[in-house]
């Protein structure tokens, strides 16, 4: 569930602490990241 959330900067902060951001990364309470993972979006059409 999210406590806090920033649309605009492109974060939410999750009641067990975690920041997930919009591009998919995430920053655990540790302070260990977690990278982005967003799939991969092809580059054009095939000729």
């Amino acid at each position: 569930m999210a406590v806090l959330r920033d649309d605009v900067l492109g974060w939410t902060l999750l009641c067990n602490g975690v920041l997930l951001f919009a591009d998919t990364g995430e920053l655990l309470p540790d302070g260990r990241i977690i990278a982005p993972h967003r799939p991969a979006v092809p580059t054009g059409a095939a000729a």
